[in-house]
């Protein structure tokens, strides 16, 4: 995945595991149960959401580190402690930050080199609404699959299927949950993977063992997926011919359009291939597409500012919006750059200051060994793996941390039940490792809501492969279909 660096590099399997004695299950819950609950009043509550205004789920993960920072005073937790986690986190996220930033920016110089209005335009006419969302599915999975990295994926297809999706008159939702499911089936799959090297390493496994375990589950989870994309697509209204040729008429009125411009895309997906860090890859997208705006879209910058220079730092930094003779493209055509992304971002800030804390006064810890007290059968381990990876991308914020403290303390559990350490790799990530996209303030939610233009709560019933794996993982393991002991090698 994309979001940081390499594991070798981040050496996030080193993090110690911060153990409390002095903290028992109820307190370790109340900062959880009251950020919960304070989430939902001003989800289902609170009207358009806005509580304390734009950023009320940041000001809300605040109160709950508070109030976590409460509980760990009143457990004999100093402050140093708790500060150095959420340092600890917050450095961590450094470079998924920049990328953003730099998302930001590639939206923006895409937009006005006309790579996205591009994309829009040929896919307009090969991607139809019988097959777009499976289509879509497939598409995303084969780049994830390419480059490892889910965020990478909606970066560049991303943005341009749900514009192309949009202009045929299907539901944004529909269209990123079928992005994000293809996204993380391949993110789950490639060998390039961080998350796909991380799981094995926790568990005590190698990767091309748990890659090929772990195909067991995610396989059938992707063709039911495709199964239910297809036939939600024979149910989507076709839009007519007319239309479809006013909107290419206006794109191609608007902007130069040529397949030259597939350059750009081109580039940075093979610098990713060729393992370039990300940060260099999306600058380089950004580059190149600033010198294609300028041979290719003159005409477009001059609308935009009097100086063609001012109109692509408009775009990299701040709003843009380029207007057509069509409404649906004007929507469409805009986008907020880098200030663009700065919700998103703070959202993770506050999100990685709340998990920071917690995981400071060891509440994560105690949560999780709370679960792994109550697993006396193998089903009953493989749940309380499930339910840990799933509280702690909730609690912690980040789909990493559902990984390593899972893994560290789950190992054992494992061997001592006779389990080869792929059931519990696998199920790392099939817990762990889809769901975080599924959670509004962990790092992976933020990012593709914010990228994609889409809110979690509008994908989340249809990133269908994300929220179905950990179902089929422990239906397998209720039925123990392909459940690997020790005792079996």
């Amino acid at each position: 995945m994309l979001e940081n660096q390499d594991p070798s590099e981040i050496k996030i399997e080193d993090q110690k595991i911060i153990n409390n004695k002095e903290l028992n299950i109820g307190e370790a819950l109340i900062p959880v149960v009251i950020l919960m609950g304070l989430l939902a009043y001003n989800i289902f509550f609170v009207e358009s959401q806005e509580w304390f205004g734009a950023y009320t789920n940041q000001l809300i993960l605040l109160i709950g580190g508070g109030i976590a920072a409460l509980v760990g005073f009143y457990n004999k937790t100093t402050i140093d402690v708790m500060a150095k986690e959420v340092w600890e986190n917050l450095r961590s996220v450094f470079v998924p930050i920049m990328i953003l930033f730099l998302v930001g920016a590639l939206a923006g110089t895409w937009l006005i080199s006309g790579v996205i209005p591009a994309m829009v335009y040929y896919g307009l006419q090969v991607l139809s609404p019988e097959i777009f969302l499976p289509a879509s599915v497939i598409i995303a999975a084969v780049i994830s699959i390419a480059t490892g990295s889910s965020w990478t994926t909606s970066a560049t297809v991303g943005i341009a299927l749900v514009g192309i999706g949009t202009a045929l008159g299907i539901n944004p939702g529909m269209i990123a949950g079928a992005v994000i499911s293809g996204a993380y089936f391949g993110d789950k799959m490639s060998p390039l993977s961080d998350t796909t090297n991380l799981a094995p390493a926790m568990a005590g496994t190698d990767l091309f063992t748990h890659i090929r375990y772990m195909a067991i589950t995610t396989v059938p989870t992707i063709i039911i997926t495709l199964i239910v994309f297809s036939i939600i697509s024979v149910t989507i209204e076709p839009t007519g011919d007319a239309d479809i040729s006013s909107l290419l008429t206006s794109i191609d009125t608007t902007f130069n359009i040529s397949p030259w411009l597939f350059l750009v895309p081109g580039v940075v997906i093979t610098l990713i291939l060729l393992k370039t860090k990300p940060l260099v890859a999306l600058a380089s997208g950004v580059i190149l597409a600033a010198i294609f705006a300028v041979v290719f879209q003159s005409e477009v910058l001059a609308t935009l500012s009097d100086s063609k220079f001012s109109a692509i730092l408009n775009s990299i930094l701040t709003d843009t919006a380029i207007a057509t003779d069509n409404e649906k493209l004007n929507d469409l055509f805009a986008s907020g750059g880098m200030n663009g992304m700065i919700w998103t971002i703070l959202l993770i800030v506050c999100a990685m200051v709340f998990g920071g804390i917690m995981d400071g006064i060891g509440a994560l810890a105690r949560i999780t060994k709370a679960l792994l007290s109550v697993a006396t059968t193998i089903f009953g381990l493989f749940a309380s793996t499930v339910i840990s990876c799933l509280g702690l991308n909730i609690i912690a914020s980040d789909q990493y941390l559902a990984l390593v403290i899972p893994g560290k303390m789950f190992k054992k559990a494992y061997e001592d039940k006779g389990l080869a350490p792929e059931n519990l790799s696998r199920t790392l990530e099939d817990s762990g490792t889809v769901t975080s996209v599924l959670i509004p303030w962990n790092t992976c939610g933020a990012y593709q809501s914010g990228v994609l233009g889409v809110g979690v709560g509008e994908y989340f019933l249809y990133a269908i492969f994300n929220w179905l794996s950990p179902f089929t993982t422990l239906l397998f393991a209720a039925l123990r279909i392909k459940i690997k002991m020790l005792r079996d090698k």
